[in-house]
């Protein structure tokens, strides 16, 4: 590299026409400038130089400080006269630079929409005459290569670097705990032994993994991971409107119960686990998603996951650690082992609907199954619930509510049908000694469950023979003259699956 770049010095030209200005004594040095580098020139526009570096060889780097943190330094050339040779072929230093973030389609439009000057390949064509050398033949696909394999963390940088661009955290080191989480442990535990499972099968029209179960003293850890189509998780995206920082914030509460039941990124599932033939359910569980729309912004968890059980990151993952207890005080030896996935029921919205007396029946069709239904209304009354319920001296907490009682016919269990209040609680107020000062409000959730603390008494005074269910309004500090309500029903979309991991 040294003789070569010492016989272009000596030829003299105003290589300035072609973005490679000579450096003068002062040199060039930018926060992004890597340790150990020789600038051996630059563009002359927004800082952009180029150096080699030591440690690497001959290489050729690009440094461009106007880039976005983790862009400012790329490898363009093995060598100097590579790197000439790639002038040659692309008329100027500043089209090489950029081949980090070009496809081949922005490449060739670049270089067809700007053609050379007469005098840039006057410059151009003295350097392949007196250097004899020739233009490299497929530019960008040697750029491209070279990058590809290239280790960028190998590149070090001085103090003011980390000043201007923090340093990155480091993806943690892959050990999992009992606790069933994917963000470190309790105390003292230990990490469990892996055991590769590399089990694959389909449930519904899902792909699924468990690439592997950890031994524990407590019990097993379980690992599944879900495949998810790119192309589903942009359509959902797009039909929702939502992106990286948004996640539907404008829209209503039965929107986002829809919008939470297509992500395809989301699914809960109950799972047990039959060890030697005995059952043993999940005691807790924890997931994480990788979401390839937004590689960089995906935690360094599931970034974690991705790499350790080599999941092609093309594709969307769910992925879900469930932990077993043994039940027993010694752990089992293992002879038969296998998995039960049930997935839990999801809410889908239903129709509105208002009561203007008792005795009222609505008529409706379940969405899912097409079953026409009855609702009758028993009872249906104002009630309050005493203040003293809430325990609070510094505030003020609403009271009023709607009490309803209610059959179906045909009948559904509440795990698969429900009736709530179209609107929230009101917000707890601040007790105020002077009642013409304003009063402030705090954040809380209230609900109250029919039945429950003697808060719901109609049932004990039906005679009917009809099974009953209970429900209330919001809380509201003046009592509601009218409640909406609304049906919400719950859908499981796949059926259970049993998975064999170990056999005897």
């Amino acid at each position: 590299m040294a003789i070569t770049y010492e016989r272009y010095l000596k030829l003299n030209i105003d290589s300035s026409l072609i973005g490679f200005e000579h450096v003068g004594k002062g040199g060039v040095n930018y926060f992004c400038t890597p340790k150990g580098a020789k600038v051996i020139g630059q563009t002359g526009t927004d800082g952009i130089h180029f150096c080699s570096v030591s440690g690497f060889g001959r290489m050729v780097f690009a440094v461009s400080p106007m880039n976005t943190p983790g862009n400012y330094v790329h490898p363009i050339a093995r060598d100097f006269p590579d790197f000439l040779r790639l002038l040659l072929s692309c008329g100027d230093a500043s089209i090489p630079e950029q081949v980090y973030c070009w496809n081949e389609e922005q490449f060739d439009a670049f270089l067809q929409g700007n053609p050379l000057s007469a005098e840039q390949q006057a410059v151009l064509d003295t350097i392949r005459e007196k250097l004899m050398l020739s233009p490299i033949e497929k530019p960008f696909a040697y750029i491209k290569e070279l990058q590809a394999g290239f280790d960028y963390s190998r590149i070090k940088y001085t103090e003011d670097y980390y000043e201007w661009v923090p340093e990155e955290p480091k993806i943690p080191e892959w050990k999992v705990y009992f606790n069933g989480s994917f963000w470190g442990k309790h105390s003292r535990e230990r990490a469990g032994k892996e055991i590769p499972i590399n089990k694959q099968f389909v449930w519904s029209d899902k792909s699924c993994h468990i690439p592997a179960i950890y031994n524990f003293g407590k019990g097993l850890v379980a690992d599944l991971c879900i495949q998810v189509p790119a192309e589903s998780i942009y359509s959902f995206m797009g039909k929702w409107q939502l992106s990286a920082d948004s996640y539907g914030s404008n829209y209503t509460e039965e929107q986002h119960m829809q919008i939470n039941a297509e992500n395809p990124l989301v699914i809960n599932i109950s799972p047990k686990i039959v060890i030697n033939g005995a059952v043993l359910p999940s005691s807790n569980g924890t997931g994480i998603s990788w979401n390839p729309c937004f590689p960089d912004r995906n935690s360094l968890e599931a970034e974690s996951a991705i790499r350790h059980y080599k999941l092609d990151s093309a594709y969307g993952w769910i992925i879900q650690r469930f932990a077993f207890p043994w039940g027993k005080k010694r752990k089992p030896l293992i002879k038969t082992l296998s998995l039960t996935l049930v997935q839990d029921p999801v809410p889908v919205a239903g129709p509105h609907f208002h009561i203007s007396a008792p005795s009222e029946c609505i008529k409706f069709t379940h969405p899912v199954t097409g079953t026409k239904h009855t609702l009758t209304i028993h009872e249906y009354q104002r009630q309050e619930i005493s203040g003293e319920h809430f325990g609070s001296q510094n505030y003020e907490f609403p009271t009023h509510y709607t009490a309803m009682s209610y059959a179906l016919s045909p009948d559904m269990p509440n795990s698969a049908f429900t009736v709530t209040d179209c609107v929230c609680s009101d917000q707890p107020r601040q007790k105020s000694v002077n009642p013409k000062e304003p009063q402030a409000s705090c954040s809380v959730c209230i609900g109250i469950i029919g039945g429950g603390h003697g808060l719901f008494t109609l049932i004990s005074h039906s005679k009917s023979q009809d099974k009953l269910h209970a429900v209330c309004s919001a809380l509201h500090f003046i009592p509601a003259e009218d409640v909406e309500w609304r049906m919400t029903f719950y859908e499981r979309k796949s059926e259970d699956i049993t998975v064999e991991l170990l056999q005897a």
